[in-house]
């Protein structure tokens, strides 16, 4: 493998829904598996640990005060991941193991903002088992706001990895012009958009954002049907006989630089792919597009980035 080349692949599974260490388990055995066949980068969907908010939908998660939603959202605290209290650190053993990076959604529940509310967040783990950037969502998307908080710029950051320049995005971030704007003018030319899994998003935008960027995009979904419900949860029968049979069904795909498919989407089945790109194939799309480069005006358009982690507290000593 030359110099340009990069093993990169994703995983599109189903998490064991609501249940952090079960769906821990269940994510490092497809790590496993990418690792044995040589993947320098695997990505994991939105939210997959401990899982995406599907019951909101059906449970009519907007009544206020409601004891049903109530009950949901304490076990959804309890079953989230505090990066500080080390529920990552498998991840990073394994990411040295292998000599692999991992991308992945979680569900946080960080210390920095009390330790009671929840954000969508994207994680990056370096292969020296590092966890470099952790990104909160900066917009939940309709019902998630329920459930979500809104997160900041601060993880608004790319990251090298062989010949590459990694970013990264949540679901419907990935809509938003501006963070896109961001991560093209600090180099970026893969690009990961994580989803908790629909192909009617990742079949229509993958190949936008490649085409744009001139950049390789990994859209990675999440998987999640009704046999998915454990019977653990609360509220277990309700959620069950009013989920769909189909939450998220995937589509999980790959586009080239010039916007063409390397994998199409793949729906309605658990899979691991894995990869070669090129980043040859950056440098050739770029002759004639660089967004942030020369095909940009600086001179009259710019963006200002507010990166500071956004907190209730400032202390002076």
């Amino acid at each position: 493998m030359s110099d340009d080349q990069l093993k990169v692949g994703f995983a599109q599974i189903a998490p064991v829904w609501l249940q952090r260490q079960a769906t821990i388990d269940k994510m490092l055995s497809y790590i496993q598996q990418a690792g044995e066949q040589g993947c320098q980068l695997l990505t994991f969907g939105e939210t997959l640990l401990p899982g995406y908010p599907f019951w909101l939908d059906f449970t009519d998660g907007a009544r206020f005060n409601s004891a049903l939603q109530k009950e949901m959202h304490a076990h959804y605290l309890e079953e989230a991941i505090q990066i500080e209290r080390g529920d990552l650190a498998a991840f990073c053993q394994a990411a040295r193991a292998y000599q692999m990076a991992l991308l992945f959604g979680i569900v946080e529940r960080p210390a920095d903002r009390g330790g009671h509310s929840v954000y969508c967040s994207l994680v990056y783990i370096t292969p020296q088992g590092e966890v470099a950037n952790v990104h909160r969502k900066l917009q939940p998307t309709y019902e998630e706001r329920l459930s979500w908080s809104p997160g900041d710029g601060h993880g608004l950051r790319t990251f090298p990895l062989g010949k590459f320049t990694l970013g990264g995005l949540n679901c419907w971030e990935n809509w938003m012009p501006l963070p896109r704007a961001a991560l093209y003018g600090l180099g970026e030319d893969l690009h990961v958009a994580i989803w908790p899994g629909n192909v009617r998003n990742t079949d229509i935008l993958t190949r936008f954002l490649a085409r744009e960027g001139r950049s390789y995009v990994i859209s990675v979904s999440g998987l999640m049907r009704k046999s998915d419900i454990p019977s653990l949860i609360p509220h277990y029968d309700l959620v069950h006989d009013k989920a769909p049979e189909w939450m998220a069904d995937g589509g999980s795909c790959i586009a080239h630089p010039d916007g063409s498919w390397l994998l199409e989407p793949i729906t309605k089945e658990e899979c691991l792919r894995v990869v070669s790109i090129d980043h040859r194939s950056v440098r050739e799309e770029r002759q004639n597009f660089d967004p942030a480069g020369h095909y940009s005006r600086p001179d009259v358009t710019q963006l200002h980035v507010n990166r500071q982690r956004q907190s209730t507290l400032s202390f002076e000593e």
